[in-house]
């Protein structure tokens, strides 16, 4: 199954982090951890229509490494993966 997100939405996938320690040496589980705000765009939707009615493109593409907003995006799963669907206005900027 593939899901192409419409509008000016994307499909995202988040970026693992590595396995945390504290600094006493406690070793963080994933259930304490806070969700990484960078992903990876799967998809991105064709653009935001205007009041005007013409299609602004969407700036981010396929590939890009992104950072989001917090509490942004709507969760899916998709062929068993856990994928993230976001606005592309809670995108806060890509990494190069």
């Amino acid at each position: 199954m593939a899901l192409q997100p419409l509008y000016d939405r994307l499909l995202v996938k988040r970026l693992e982090e590595g396995e945390q320690q504290s600094e006493g040496g406690i070793i963080i589980p994933d259930t304490a951890k806070e969700k990484p705000q960078q992903a990876s765009v799967l998809a991105v939707g064709k653009g935001r229509i205007t009041e005007d009615g013409n299609v602004q493109p969407v700036e981010v593409k396929v590939g890009d490494k992104v950072v989001f907003s917090k509490y942004a995006g709507t969760e899916v799963k998709v062929d068993g993966d856990d994928l993230l669907v976001i606005r592309e206005d809670d995108v806060l900027g890509v990494i190069e």
